[in-house]
């Protein structure tokens, strides 16, 4: 705007001046041209009277002339040396003033004295026209006629006007230019760059940003909803901040508890997340900066190898949409990872593509630590060796003296026959052990369900003892039990807390050499909820080491698997721990090798207020 009301400004100033110009040029062309036509009327009347001598005629004429012409400024005489001789007006300082140096007058340089001369100077009153016009008489230069002529003050008047005019308007557009600029700085700039400054931080996400102006009209009500839409905005992104911040919560949490490792990976292949059991299962717990970095990079060197290419193919393979697809071509590793404790995974990939599926934003690893389950392949696998080869032994020692008896009957003395037979009863009872295992086994797979009610202890603990002490003699150890006197009865499944006892006391009797005990405890003890009994079962055997400890629960371990001087299944104490845990309670352990070990749990109280409820039950 500025620039262009310099423009108009500059261009309306310059016509207007260049108009002036014109008339100014042209009214003193006119003064010329009237001078000039004045001065030779003038000459040619006075020029016979000079030409006489009779100064006194020329002075009457000149005054009578001088006062009837208004526009005559002065008129000189002067002689053919430009001395003047006279002058009108007769003030000799006017006259001097009037281009009168020592009186003589200064004529125009000219070849031809004969031709009239014109110019101008300025004087107080104005620019003056001087003309001037030889004196001839018959052909004879008398002198110099000098006549001053006056600008038309019409023409000069107007023309002032219009210059001081055009110059206060010139100046009256700046004023209102500079003005106007500085009003649209203080009320319009201002408040608009505030804006932009508020729209910016809006859009950077700063939605408590707000303008404070106190501005009316139109631009008020622009404010006042730039700041009620930065309220809105306000309200909705802390809303948004709420549920997202509960959705990652959610997310990370859920996240951070699944039992599988979970890893997502960028079109970069860099880490995005990483859960706390992908960190422990790749030795990550000690690495804090991961999140950014080259997943590969970090990646054990099992999984390195195996997984670069597969990672890459994928990431720039082709983009699979449906479920189908996904499933079908998920990559499935299976690797054993070196360390401390040799760890088996299994990894999967997969793609994540955007909400339109249309582009792959990185890969998801799901890593599942499958030592356990190959530990339990492997288990299976030896125990349906063991079993094959201890069913195999019985049924072929048990056959082969049957058959002895058989053919050579009369030939056996009475004490051949009885010690084939006791080898096969025992040999019986050894295949009735493993037949019961098995059955064990099968009935903990299948989930069978059995109601929870009063169980005498002792019992429970005198069959127990009746059923063992024979092997016990044998063996020339010494079987006993300790149950306090007046023992309460405690909620449990009579059949199941004998299977748990035979099976603790069969191992204590197998485990035990000759000459050691075997003794089973049961007494009451304090519980911060409810009364309860503990059952002991304690020898003197050849213990079980601290590396052990924890893995003789589970299934198909067998301690003996390692020195193999014993027989087994090592189903045995599987079966213990998963019938205690569904009576509600643990199985402990306190053993030293070469001193004993002791098994204990306890059962809870049976009370007259709880049977009148409905029975427990439990599932194995």
């Amino acid at each position: 705007m500025a620039a262009a009301t310099l423009v108009v400004s500059l261009l309306m100033s310059g016509l207007t001046f260049w108009a002036v110009n014109t008339i100014q040029q042209d009214a003193r062309l006119n003064d010329t041209r009237f001078g000039t036509d004045l001065g030779l009327l003038l000459a040619a009347n006075v020029a016979p009277i000079v030409a006489e001598g009779n100064l006194n005629e020329v002075a009457q004429f000149s005054t009578r002339f001088y006062n009837t012409t208004s526009s005559i400024k002065y008129i000189l005489y002067a002689d053919q040396q430009g001395k003047i001789f006279f002058g009108i007006p007769y003030s000799r300082a006017e006259v001097k003033d009037s281009l009168t140096i020592d009186r003589n007058l200064e004529l125009p340089k000219s070849d031809d004295i004969t031709l009239t001369r014109v110019r101008q100077h300025n004087s107080p009153g104005g620019d003056v026209v001087d003309v001037f016009v030889p004196l001839m008489h018959e052909g004879k230069k008398l002198g110099t006629l000098a006549i001053g002529i006056n600008p038309n003050p019409t023409v000069t008047v107007s023309s002032n006007l219009t210059r001081d005019v055009t110059i206060a308007v010139f100046i009256s557009i700046w004023a209102m230019v500079i003005l106007g600029a500085v009003f649209n700085a203080i009320i319009i700039t201002r408040p608009i760059k505030e804006l932009l400054v508020g729209v910016k931080n809006i859009a950077s996400g700063n939605f408590k940003q707000r303008v404070e102006l106190p501005f009316g009209g139109e631009l008020g009500e622009l404010i006042y909803s730039f700041n009620d839409m930065a309220q809105r905005l306000e309200s909705y992104d802390e809303q948004n901040i709420e549920e997202l911040t509960a959705q990652k919560a959610k997310l990370d949490t859920l996240v951070s508890t699944i039992a599988d490792g979970a890893i997502l990976l960028d079109t970069q292949l860099k880490l995005i997340l990483v859960n706390s059991t992908a960190r422990r299962l790749f030795g990550w717990e000690s690495k804090d900066m991961l999140i950014g970095e080259d997943a590969i990079e970090h990646l054990p060197i099992e999984l390195k190898q195996q997984l670069s290419v597969p990672l890459q193919e994928m990431i720039k393979g082709k983009i699979l949409k449906s479920q189908e697809e996904q499933e079908s071509a998920a990559e499935e590793f299976t690797i054993s990872l070196s360390g401390a404790r040799p760890t088996t995974v299994r990894v999967l990939l997969r793609q994540v593509l955007d909400q339109q599926k249309d582009d792959i934003r990185g890969i998801a690893m799901t890593v599942q630590d499958i030592t356990k389950e190959v530990e339990l392949n492997e288990a299976k696998s030896h125990f349906i060796s063991n079993v094959s080869h201890e069913l195999r032994t019985p049924l072929f020692n048990i056959k082969s003296f049957i058959e002895t008896l058989y053919e050579y009957n009369d030939d056996l003395t009475d004490t051949e026959r009885k010690e084939f037979l006791e080898t096969a009863n025992h040999e019986t009872d050894r295949l009735t052990r493993l037949v019961n295992d098995v059955l064990d086994l099968s009935r903990l797979e299948s989930s069978k369900t059995y109601h929870l009610n009063s169980v005498d202890l002792s019992q429970v603990v005198e069959q127990i003892t009746r059923s063992h002490q024979l092997s016990a003699r044998d063996k020339q150890l010494d079987l006993r039990y300790s149950i306090e006197p007046g023992l309460p009865s405690v909620w449990g499944h009579y059949d199941l807390i004998l299977q748990i006892l035979t099976n603790l006391v069969g191992n204590a009797v197998k485990f035990t050499p000759s000459g050691g005990s075997v003794v089973i405890f049961c007494y009451c003890v304090e519980d911060e909820l409810e009364p309860k009994v503990r059952i002991e079962v304690s020898d003197t055997g050849i213990g079980i080491g601290s590396e052990d400890q924890e893995a003789i629960f589970d299934r198909f371990y067998r301690v003996e698997n390692r020195v193999h001087t014993l027989e087994g299944t090592g189903l045995g104490l599987s079966i213990v721990k998963n019938i205690i845990d569904k009576h509600y309670s643990k199985i402990n352990l306190v053993s030293e090798v070469g001193i004993g070990t002791t098994f204990w749990f306890d059962l809870a109280v049976y009370q007259e207020v709880k049977a009148a409820l409905p029975q427990k039950t439990i599932t194995i």
